[in-house]
């Protein structure tokens, strides 16, 4: 097929992009690149496709939208995927408005383009963030998400409610991915692993919130991007039992789906330390501090959905995901 992939200079968006070249796919890279952490460490995962025969690229921002409208008519794609936004909860209070402007403003251009593209399926990220204030766990795609502490999280919320706009106005079948804690190589330096995985190697104290005792559903990035790609490969029709009375936020009567996407087996944040410093071979130095703004205590994916109708099954414990991320950043950093 012929997939467009957002965000592919990204963590996920560039390991998405290898695998989809791996099985033949041709696929245009689309991202502008920027400096919300260091590009430098961008460029070096594109670097890794730019010479793959079907791979081709767009720098560019969503928000540009002559950009991607001509990238949509110049490749064609018959599948999307949308992976850029503007990332992290705790940023989100600082700078508002970059979230307006990628996933708002840009995930409206998105959906623009997909609709006169004539797109056959448009696959999003949403985030496990949208679940907010909730409380009960796990957390399931059938509970309402009609609390959330972020602005980051308001706007993936938001960008559900635009792509089910678009599937019931204009048939446009659409997926919402909610990811839970994506972690493993080639990650995110403002994520967990990779900040306490530096500072523990460079012999500096860590800052672990909420005294450590919060839960993440941590999900290894090749467990994701088998997701992705089993999403992709299903197109939603109209969920048959779908009842208006008695509505659920995780499908429609419209081509429309939202998956929970994690490992459904939270880890308390302090054994994930005790995980890092095994791989590391060092003790960390600790810094306790409370529960930052916007941060929840706890998640937990319900992945019954996702499993159900594409066969998902994440399989990567974290003792081995994070030795791998560990033996990722020794060689790339030369530690």
């Amino acid at each position: 097929m012929k997939v467009l992939v957002t965000g592919a200079a990204g963590f996920i968006g560039s390991t998405l992009s290898a695998r989809l070249l791996e099985r033949g796919d041709e696929v245009l890279g689309y991202d502008n690149v920027n400096d919300y952490y260091d590009p430098r460490l961008k460029e070096a995962r594109l670097a890794r496709l730019v010479d793959r025969p079907g791979f081709s690229f767009v720098r560019a921002s969503l928000e540009d939208r002559p950009a991607l409208e001509q990238a949509f008519a110049r490749f064609g794609p018959q599948r999307v995927v949308n992976l850029a936004a503007q990332a992290g909860v705790r940023y989100s209070l600082e700078n508002p408005h970059a979230y307006i402007d990628s996933n708002i403003v840009g995930f409206t251009n998105i959906l623009e383009a997909c609709r006169h593209g004539g797109v056959e399926h448009l696959v999003y990220a949403s985030s496990s963030s949208v679940y907010g204030a909730n409380r009960k766990l796990p957390f399931s795609v059938r509970d309402p998400v009609d609390h959330p502490v972020s602005l980051y999280a308001a706007t993936k919320k938001a960008n559900e409610l635009m792509a089910h706009t678009y599937s019931h106005l204009f048939g446009l079948p659409t997926t919402g991915l909610r990811f839970f804690t994506v972690y493993g190589p080639w990650g995110r330096p403002d994520m967990a692993l990779f900040l306490f995985t530096r500072k523990i190697l460079a012999g500096e104290p860590i800052e672990v919130f909420n005294h450590g005792r919060h839960t993440r559903d941590f999900t290894y990035v090749d467990d994701i991007v088998e997701g992705v790609i089993r999403t992709l490969d299903r197109v939603p029709g109209p969920d048959p039992s779908f009842d208006p009375l008695a509505p659920t936020p995780a499908s429609s009567g419209a081509p429309y789906r939202v998956y929970n996407i994690g490992n459904h087996d939270p880890v308390e944040l302090s054994r994930y330390i005790e995980v890092i410093e095994a791989s590391v071979g060092r003790r960390a130095e600790k810094i306790l501090l409370p529960l930052q703004p916007g941060d929840v205590p706890d998640t937990c994916a319900d992945v019954e959905e996702l499993s159900r109708d594409t066969g998902y099954a994440p399989s990567t414990p974290i003792e081995v995901g994070v030795e791998r991320f560990v033996a990722w950043y020794r060689d790339y950093y030369g530690v």
